[in-house]
Order: C-alpha cells, then sequence, then structure tokens
C-alpha cells in the first residue's frame, strides 16, 4: 500500500508499526526515507540496505543457491556506483555478469528486488520495503520501484512494499505506472474526527487520573482542528502547565499559547526558512486566500501576474513538498495550518518585483 496524508498525520508512526509487526514475525525489515536524489544516490540507498536484508536472511556461511546468487547480483547493481566495492563489502561474491548491471534503474532494480525474494523464499522469510517521503522519488525512480514490485507479484515471491508520503503520490504512481492502481491500495490518513481528538485527549490522562474540563476540550479541538501531531503537542502543554487533576479552560488556553510559539519556531518555521522571497510572496498570497486548495488563477491575480508567470513558483513549492495539487488547477498546502501561521508570520502581504530583480542580478 501507499498512505497518504499531510504532515503531521501520523504516516511514519504507522510505518513504525508496520516495522514492529513485521519483526513480531520475522520478517526482513528493509526501511528507507528518501530524500531528493539522483538515481546513483537512490541506487546506493538500495544497495545498502539490500545488502543488509541479505545478511539478515541467513548469515554469509550458509550463503548458497538464491541467497548467493541474490549477492552476487546486488554487486552487479552497484558496480556503476560504487567501483571500490564499499557498498557490497563482506559479500565475498563475484559480481554476476548480465543481472543488474545495465545502467537502467528499472531493469537493474527488478533483477534485484526478485533475486531478494527468491532469496528469501528459500529461507521461507518474507521482505517488507518500507520507505517513507515517497513523493521525492524521481519519476524514473518510481517507475522503476513500481515496475520492480509488480515483478515480484507476478512471480509470487514473499516481498513487498508500504510506503508513504504526501498527498499527491496516488496520482504520481498512475502516471507512472498504469498498472500501480491495481497493484496499490491508497489509504488516506486525515485529521480526526471531534470525537476522535476528544479521545486521544481523554483516554491517556484519564489513565493517569488526570481529566480533562468541557471547556478545556473545547479549547483544544478549536486550535489542534483534529491534526494528531498538534494534538500531541496541546496534550503535553496543558499537562505540563495543569497544577491540579483537572486541566481546565485556563491551563488549555495558556497551552494553546506555549504550542504555538512552538510550532511557530519550528514545524512551521523550517518550511518557512526553505523558501525564496518569491516562493514566500505566492504561499502569502494563498494564506489570504485560506486554508482549501485554491485556484492557480486566483493566486496569480493577487500577486498581480498570470497563471503563466507564477507557474514556474508553483510547481518549484511542489517540488519542495510544501503544496500539492488535489485537483488540475488547485494547488493546497501539504502542512495543516500554514496558512494561519503565514498570516502571523507575514502581517502584511507583499509582491517582489521580479523585473527589478533580474536586472539587479544582470
Amino acid at each position: 500500500m501507499i498512505i497518504t496524508g499531510l504532515r503531521g498525520v501520523g504516516k511514519t508512526v504507522l510505518l513504525s508499526e508496520f516495522r514492529s509487526s513485521a519483526l513480531d514475525r520475522d520478517w526482513v525489515v528493509i526501511e528507507i526515507e528518501i530524500a531528493k536524489h539522483d538515481n546513483d544516490q537512490f541506487r546506493r540507498l538500495l544497495a545498502r540496505e539490500v545488502r543488509r536484508a541479505l545478511f539478515a536472511i541467513a548469515p554469509r556461511a550458509k550463503w548458497a543457491g538464491k541467497l548467493k546468487r541474490a549477492a552476487q547480483i546486488l554487486k552487479s547493481f552497484t558496480v556503476t556506483v560504487d567501483p571500490q566495492g564499499t557498498l557490497t563489502a563482506g559479500l565475498s561474491v563475484e559480481a554476476l555478469v548480465g543481472e543488474a548491471d545495465s545502467g537502467a534503474l528499472d531493469a537493474d532494480l527488478t533483477d534485484v528486488l526478485v533475486a531478494l525474494g527468491e532469496a528469501a523464499a528459500q529461507h521461507s522469510q518474507g521482505v517488507v520495503l518500507l520507505l517513507d517521503e515517497i513523493q521525492f522519488l524521481t519519476r524514473p525512480q518510481l517507475e522503476a520501484l513500481i515496475a520492480a514490485i509488480h515483478k515480484t507479484v507476478q512471480r509470487q515471491l514473499p516481498i513487498t512494499l508500504t510506503a508513504a508520503g504526501l498527498p499527491q503520490l496516488a496520482e504520481l504512481a498512475g502516471e507512472a505506472k498504469s498498472y500501480a492502481e491495481r497493484l496499490f491500495r491508497f489509504p488516506t490518513i486525515g485529521k480526526l474526527s471531534d470525537f476522535q481528538a476528544r479521545r486521544a485527549l481523554i483516554e491517556p490522562a484519564s489513565d493517569s487520573g488526570v481529566r480533562f474540563s468541557e471547556a478545556a476540550l473545547d479549547t483544544a479541538t478549536d486550535f489542534t482542528d483534529g491534526y494528531p501531531y498538534f494534538l500531541q503537542e496541546f496534550g503535553q502543554a496543558s499537562w505540563n502547565l495543569a497544577n491540579g487533576p483537572e486541566i481546565n479552560e485556563a491551563d488549555a488556553r495558556e497551552a494553546k499559547t506555549v504550542v504555538e510559539e512552538k510550532l511557530d519556531s519550528g514545524f512551521f518555521k523550517v518550511r518557512h526558512d526553505r523558501t525564496t522571497e518569491l516562493e514566500l510572496a505566492y504561499l502569502r498570497a494563498m494564506a489570504d486566500l485560506g486554508p482549501k486548495p485554491q485556484l492557480a488563477g486566483a493566486v496569480a491575480d493577487l500577486l498581480g501576474r498570470t497563471s503563466q508567470q507564477c507557474g514556474p513558483i508553483r510547481s518549484k513549492l511542489i517540488e519542495k513538498g510544501l503544496l500539492y495539487t488535489p485537483e488540475h488547477g488547485f494547488a493546497a498546502f501539504t502542512v495543516p495550518q500554514f496558512d494561519r501561521y503565514l498570516m502571523r508570520a507575514i502581517p502584511e502581504r507583499t509582491v517582489p518585483d521580479v523585473r527589478k530583480r533580474k536586472r539587479t542580478q544582470t
């Protein structure tokens, strides 16, 4: 499955739960957090983790048959990016010429995962790949990954993939390979309902003999809007501030201030700091329009430009993971309440003069 959702809704936590479940059943787990890399770096990350998986399936002294072949194919996979052999240190095998050495990631990755799956099957084990931030894969990388998993499914090998990322993932996967919709499920994690958000605060506190007043819960659910990470921070802050066995409205209001300051200086600011002046102006214009998905033309109008002029800025913000496109022509924030933060951080919206800036750079 490929799990999608905004920032702070629990995707990474869920992958950690899957890891625990897999290890409880003696499966081999491959974990990778994707960053924006080129093909060679992605190849390196995969090679490093597949090498570790081979040793997890069986110690080298017991390598034979499919497991030895998988090690040889892995060595072939790394030749172009690691001629010194550091990624395959300790394998003590020769590269298998003609396997996983074409330089084409889709073909080579398929060879590697099929070989790994065959080795796991020979040793009656399963392998699960847990990939986080998968939206940062390039299209060729995503195509290669989907094609490789598709082949392992066709051959009924005990290897599977669960990935997590931002909401545009389902669309990206479908564009990368038409059969992705048949191969994967795409569950979405969103904010909690009012009832669920209250339970998330009430039950852990109750286990320790502490209760929330109704007014405090009203403040909490209104402020957090049901987003799990915000609820987590609110719960911690209100717990630390309360003096007695009841967390009251005054505690909740003070907690709201503490959490907002913490989010502004960390969770929101790290994303703010990754933007250029023009990108920030685009985001601030979106914030003026509200938290819902906004039409590209409406944002451009606020900036006094055309959609075509703003297109490159919008594309860059999507590439950075700050925006996603829920439907054609619209964009939305990937970070909950980012619009509120921008209104606080930048009270007055400004429109940078692109032409003046270009003349200065020239």
